[in-house]
Parts: structure tokens; C-alpha cells; sequence
């Protein structure tokens, strides 16, 4: 197992800037707004000669008993109970603080070691900043800048000195497939993923915006390893108004393009909006495999059910590739078909299908149906290969395939579905022309020069002689 690291502190004191400076990503939101950080977000460390995970938490409010940042607090203690060494994370610009006291009175009774990490200080006297800070008692205080990255390796060198070289990877500790659930805000993702994972791993709140950034979440279920991102929900663009929340959203969409598989979280007691719908859409561009999740379907009475059956199947007619799963996951039903369904869409997303298969399957549907006339010319299919994975690309040869109509390109898709069992992602056909066409088509007549032009003509003259004509 890797050590990991996990960063604390009060709110804005600079922990997510350290993180995205220690993983050299821009995972993390970084923003002036205190707060923004809520769940642990985990990340590998690339600063160091060691392999490491680098944790980033909420601001720690020891004193709130209640509400959103008492569910902060708890997280960051949960994060503190499982890390390898701790860094405690302090503003050198803002001095000493009595939360700082607080922080440190709960971190001496840590079973790890504690590094006390003074933030900010670029341009200033390191002496000087870190000299009231040991009044903490939790040992020299260390000078570092995550925005420039002052001091910040020999933090990291100090963090790891007792512990040894790992061969771990990043693949082994994180696996595959990823999975991103997203959906509208308060539909229930981050209970899906506590519930996916046993045990409190984010924040579940009853309150609209809770999750704001997007957290990794590694865990193994019957041997099989996953990684669920848990991102915040996303709300129609015109009711977006906070900064905060635009981040939130582009985070969401960024998980989007960086899962295998896509989970869509719908709830059940809603009807189906247009955000939905939307959502959904954005999933089918990005080429991303997709699972459906209508969640809160416990305790509906029957008819209610056939009634939301009938709306999915008219608003989202155009997921008809996905599989539709009705789950609870507040109280944990469902989520085994759940599972599966999105390990049978990863595995069609990277699907291998042979080219002399493709080809036989494109033959027997040409046979079958043949592609309609475009004009003067029927486009002739002839053979088929992979061109990419998650999505799967189809890549059809042949004649002024540039007239296959779409509502044929469909029929294709659905005879390739049918024969390599694509049930879970969307699939892309391209088309080639095969050569036969005139290759100098639509370039430029370059003149002869003087001497050239003079060359030609005399050959035609002999020719004249010769044949009698050119």
C-alpha cells in the first residue's frame, strides 16, 4: 500500500493549491471563497522521490456540533484516522489563530506523525513567520508556498523519511473501471456511492449543492476493483449564479470525459426533466458507455411505477442502447444489477471486434437490406474494421458510401449491436471511400514553364511524323 498523506487545516488556509501543487493536477477547486473543499479528495503525489497518495479535506471546524460543517469536520477526523502522516496546514499571512490551537490540541492525540506546514510565506522572512507557531508544540515549524512551491519538496522528503520504496501503482491502488455518477442536484449520488462503498465515504445531505467538487473514490466489491466519482449536480444553466457552482459544473463535465462508464441518477419522485435529458445528451457526444439509475423507487405505489416507466421511455427514447436499472440506494436495493450492468457496459466500451467478423456482419446485412439509391448510384458497403474503443468506432469501405442515408447507418448499428453484444455504449461509424476516384480532383492546372512547353511541343511534332497523329 501506498502512504498517504492527508492535509489539515482550517478553511482557506491553502490545503486544495497544496494538493493540486503535490499531484501537479488542478484537481481540486481552488477559489477565496472559504469552504469550497467539503469531501476528501484523494490524488497520487508526483513531488518526491517516494510513491505516495496525497489527501485534500474540508476545513476543519472542531467547534460546530451541527449541519453541513459538522459533516465537514467528521470527514476530515475519519481522514485523519486512516492517513500514514498528517500535514497540518497553517497561514504564515494570517498569524497564529485560536482554531489553529484547537486543530493542534486534537492532532497531538493523532497516531500518526503530524508536520506543521506555515503556507504562504513566499517573500517573506521564513525565521520570522514560523517563529509563533511553535507555540502548537507539534515540533519545527516548516516554511512552503503551494501557490510557488517554496519548501514544498523538502515537506514532502521530510513526510516520507520513514517510509520505504513501494512498487505499487497508480493502476493497482485505483483500478478500473471508472465510473462517474451524475445527475441533477439532491438525486441522491453521493448515498449511492456510500452505498456502493459500505461505509460514510462522502457527504449525504439534504441540502441541494452539497457536493461540490468531483471525488475519486477507489474501493473492491466481490474482488473487483472500482473507481466511483461522485460529482456535483448539475442545474440549468440559467439558475447557475454562484462561482462556486459554475466550477462545480465544469467539474462535472471534465469527470464526464475522464469515466469509462457513466452512471445517470435520476429520482424517481421527480418527474423527467429537460436537465436530464440534456445530461444525457452530453454523455451520448462524449462517447462515454451509460447506465441508468432511477433512484428512490422504494415505497412507490404500482401505478406511480408505470407512469415513470412511460415518461423514460418517451423523453429519453434516444438511450435505448443503455440499461435501465430502479434502485434505492438509501436503503441499498438494486445495486447488485447495478454493478453488473456497468461492468457489461465497460467491457462492450472496449470491446476488440475482429475486421473479418465486422465484415461478414456488414455482408449479411447488405444481403438483407440493401442500402437505398443516392441519386444515379447505390453506395456499396465492402468491408468493415475497428477504428477506436470507448466508444467502439466501425469503419466502412467501399463506393460513394458518402449516400448512405442515416436512417441506414442506424440499421447498421443495430446489426453490429446485435452481433458483438454492445448493450450499455454508444457506437460510432465512420465512413472511407475506397480509391477509384480521380486523385488530382479539385487541384489547381499548374502552367509549364517556357522550356517544358517547348519540350512537349517538339515531341508531338516527332509523333505527327511517326504515327501521323498524337
Amino acid at each position: 500500500m501506498l502512504p498517504t498523506l492527508v492535509l489539515v487545516g482550517r478553511p482557506n488556509v491553502g490545503k486544495s493549491t497544496l494538493f493540486n501543487r503535490l499531484t501537479g493536477t488542478r484537481d481540486a477547486l481552488v477559489h477565496d471563497m472559504p469552504g469550497m473543499t467539503r469531501d476528501r479528495h484523494y490524488g497520487r503525489g508526483r513531488i518526491g522521490g517516494k510513491p505516495y497518495l496525497v489527501v485534500d479535506t474540508g476545513g476543519l471546524e472542531p467547534v460546530v456540533r451541527d449541519g453541513i460543517l459538522a459533516e465537514m469536520a467528521r470527514q476530515t477526523l475519519q481522514a485523519i484516522d486512516e492517513a500514514d502522516a498528517v500535514i497540518f496546514l497553517v497561514d504564515g499571512r494570517g498569524g497564529l489563530s485560536p482554531q489553529d490551537k484547537t486543530i493542534a490540541e486534537r492532532l497531538r492525540r493523532a497516531r500518526c506523525p503530524v508536520l506543521l506546514a506555515v503556507n504562504k510565506t513566499e517573500g517573506m522572512n521564513r525565521a520570522v513567520v514560523t517563529a509563533e507557531f511553535h507555540e502548537l508544540g507539534l515540533g519545527e515549524p516548516l516554511a512552503i508556498s503551494g501557490a510557488h512551491g517554496d519548501g514544498v519538496a523538502d515537506l514532502v522528503a521530510e513526510a516520507l523519511a520513514d517510509f520505504p520504496e513501494t512498487e505499487t501503482s497508480t493502476e493497482e491502488e485505483f483500478g478500473i473501471p471508472k465510473i462517474a455518477l451524475v445527475g441533477r442536484p439532491n438525486v441522491g449520488k453521493s448515498t449511492l456511492v456510500n452505498a456502493l462503498v459500505g461505509e460514510e465515504r462522502v457527504i449525504a445531505f439534504d441540502q441541494p449543492g452539497t457536493t461540490r467538487d468531483s471525488i475519486y473514490v477507489a474501493f473492491e466489491r466481490d474482488g473487483k476493483p472500482f473507481v466511483l466519482i461522485d460529482t456535483a449536480g448539475v442545474r440549468r444553466r440559467g439558475k447557475v449564479f454562484e462561482t462556486a457552482e459554475k466550477f462545480s459544473v465544469v467539474k462535472t463535465l471534465q469527470a464526464i470525459e475522464d469515466a469509462n462508464v457513466v452512471v445517470l441518477v435520476l429520482d424517481a419522485r421527480e418527474n423527467i426533466s429537460e436537465q436530464d435529458a440534456h445530461l444525457a445528451g452530453f454523455v451520448l457526444e462524449t462517447g462515454r458507455a451509460l447506465v441508468v439509475a432511477v433512484n428512490k423507487w422504494d415505497g412507490l405505489p404500482p401505478e406511480r411505477r408505470d407512469d415513470i416507466k412511460r415518461d423514460i421511455a418517451r423523453k429519453l427514447a434516444f438511450l435505448d442502447f443503455a440499461r435501465f436499472n430502479y434502485i434505492s440506494a438509501l436503503k441499498s436495493k438494486g445495486l447488485e444489477n447495478l454493478l453488473k450492468d456497468v461492468e457489461a457496459a465497460h467491457a462492450a466500451a472496449f470491446v476488440k471486434m475482429p475486421t473479418p467478423k465486422l465484415t461478414r456482419v456488414l455482408q449479411m446485412a447488405v444481403e438483407q437490406h440493401a442500402p437505398p439509391k443516392n441519386g444515379l448510384f447505390r453506395p456499396k458497403p465492402r468491408y468493415a474494421h475497428q477504428g477506436g474503443k470507448n466508444p467502439p468506432v466501425i469503419v466502412l469501405h467501399g463506393n460513394a458510401l458518402e449516400g448512405l442515408r442515416d436512417d441506414y447507418k442506424r440499421y447498421l448499428e443495430t446489426s453490429f449491436r446485435k452481433a458483438f453484444k454492445l448493450q450499455g455504449t454508444p457506437l460510432r461509424i465512420q465512413i472511407k471511400e475506397d480509391e477509384g476516384h480521380n486523385p488530382f480532383e479539385g487541384r489547381k492546372r499548374v502552367a509549364l514553364s517556357a522550356s517544358d512547353d517547348t519540350r512537349r511541343r517538339r515531341e508531338k511534332r516527332i509523333r505527327r511524323k511517326l504515327y501521323g497523329a498524337d
